[in-house]
């Protein structure tokens, strides 16, 4: 196996068994991983449209009215309508969403330590760089960037060398 091909297969490998994971956890929860980062993402940055949402959202491209539609009908998600602009409705989390969302933080931070355990004693600085660079103008990466205070290592370093040069 080339070393290109061995890469990309332990992303896929990494990716799949983590949704696994989360997946298993979630399911006592009625969620899946797709509905869990919505929650998540409202829980942050409600209330906020439907298109800013899909804006932030790495589980979906595009519009995630299916993804809200199932959540509203599950009682987590509620729609409110501007009184300014009928047309215009934000979401926001219900009290069930909410304490769903807590849940769902206490699973993520869970997973977060046995990440944290694994890398204990790794070099991990050039593997973000090198994941950032891999995702950094597609669809996910954008929505991954707009919702994180990490910086792109590459970007960083190439905005220092040009700001250096005036």
């Amino acid at each position: 196996m080339q070393l290109a091909e061995q890469i990309r297969y332990l992303m896929l490998a990494v990716q799949r068994e983590g949704n696994r994971y989360f997946n298993d956890a979630l399911r006592p929860l009625d969620l899946t991983a797709a509905q869990a980062e919505v929650l998540r993402v409202l829980q942050e940055y409600q209330p906020i449209s439907l298109g800013e949402l899909g804006n932030l959202l790495v589980c979906e491209h595009g519009s995630p009215s299916r993804l809200v539609n199932g959540l509203v009908t599950m009682g987590l998600v509620e729609r409110v309508t501007s009184k300014r602009d009928g047309r215009y409705v934000t979401l926001t989390l219900t009290e069930l969403g909410k304490e769903r969302a807590e849940v769902v933080v206490q699973i993520e931070a869970k997973m977060d330590e046995q990440i944290m355990e694994l890398i204990e004693h790794a070099s991990i600085e050039p593997l973000l760089e090198v994941f950032w660079r891999y995702i950094e103008d597609r669809p996910s990466g954008l929505a991954l960037a707009r919702r994180t205070k990490w910086h792109v290592p590459h970007r960083d370093a190439a905005h220092k060398e040009a700001s250096h040069a005036d």
